[in-house]
């Protein structure tokens, strides 16, 4: 299958970030096309993954759509063929949404309801999470004693976030913003993690993205619960004390820990079998939780 690795398209572009295109379209609204560029440490491949950006848009319209009762989102529902001619809107046509312009909140909210990844190593080197304390004797991939909100700050494309606690978010957002976007990320985590076991899957961990509509209302943007934001693993084959299988890009990121990178660019060429093993599981979560 091709892959789409950036578009040009006749609206203004504002962005490239490591796999969505932003475009202008008015004061009010703007094009985000997600395209199949693979990020993986903060770094964009080379390789692209073939129908990831049609995966990532429908899983994260769909999630959108289900966690519209906990808060409102970017979505606008108009059609592409609106600001777009009918060759362009073919071209990204399941990949690309018409959103409200917000003003995005410079903090990125990480809710983690299992020990993995950064988290198992921090866990590691100093019995905590982000400077959460936790019990002793935790295993790999075991699911935390209460769900954590563990904040980060937005670095720019090739950057790395940093995290940072609760008390940083309010100097940044203000208290009352702080709790709102606290209790938010909670709650849809909570919502999705249980709809998602439903459908034989755990979500391990995720990132929400917010921003203020001209009410100052906080909106939730970006994408959401997608096998980019998110560890989903295979309820079915979860056992604690072993790294998971896994529904995301975990496959990318298990295959680079065993190169000796640093991580930064340029980035290494992935093996084709690595590249489609991993579209492969974008597609199976896409079907388990949509279908």
């Amino acid at each position: 299958m091709e892959t789409l690795f950036e578009t040009n398209l006749s609206l203004p572009l504002i962005q490239q970030g490591k796999v969505r295109d932003i475009y202008d379209i008015d004061e009010n609204r703007m094009l985000i096309v997600t395209t199949d560029r693979l990020s993986a440490f903060d770094v964009v491949f080379d390789d692209g993954i073939a129908q990831k950006g049609a995966v990532l848009t429908e899983v994260a319209n769909f999630w959108f759509e289900k966690t519209h009762h906990i808060l409102p989102n970017h979505l606008t529902h108009e059609p592409l063929s609106s600001v777009l001619n009918p060759e362009e809107a073919s071209l990204v046509s399941g990949r690309a949404v018409i959103v409200k312009k917000l003003k995005p909140l410079a903090v990125e909210a990480i809710v983690r309801g299992y020990i993995i990844g950064s988290g198992w190593k921090d866990y590691q080197n100093t019995g905590s999470i982000c400077g959460v304390k936790l019990p002793d004797n935790l295993q790999l991939a075991q699911q935390l004693p209460e769900v954590l909100y563990t904040p980060s700050s937005k670095a720019a494309v090739g950057e790395h976030d940093e995290n940072i606690d609760f008390d940083e978010t309010v100097k940044i957002l203000g208290a009352d913003m702080a709790q709102q976007v606290k209790q938010a990320s909670l709650a849809l985590y909570q919502y999705a993690a249980d709809f998602a076991l439903k459908r034989g899957i755990i979500i391990a961990d995720t990132k929400f993205e917010f921003g203020l509509d001209e009410n100052n209302t906080l909106t939730l943007m970006d994408e959401v619960l997608t096998p980019d934001s998110s560890r989903f693993w295979s309820a079915k084959d979860y056992i604690v004390g072993t790294s998971p299988k896994s529904f995301d890009k975990q496959i990318v990121r298990d295959y680079l820990e065993t190169l000796d990178w640093d991580k930064t660019p340029p980035a290494p060429t992935l093996p084709q079998h690595i590249i489609e093993k991993t579209a492969a599981q974008y597609q199976q979560v896409q079907s388990l939780l949509t279908n």
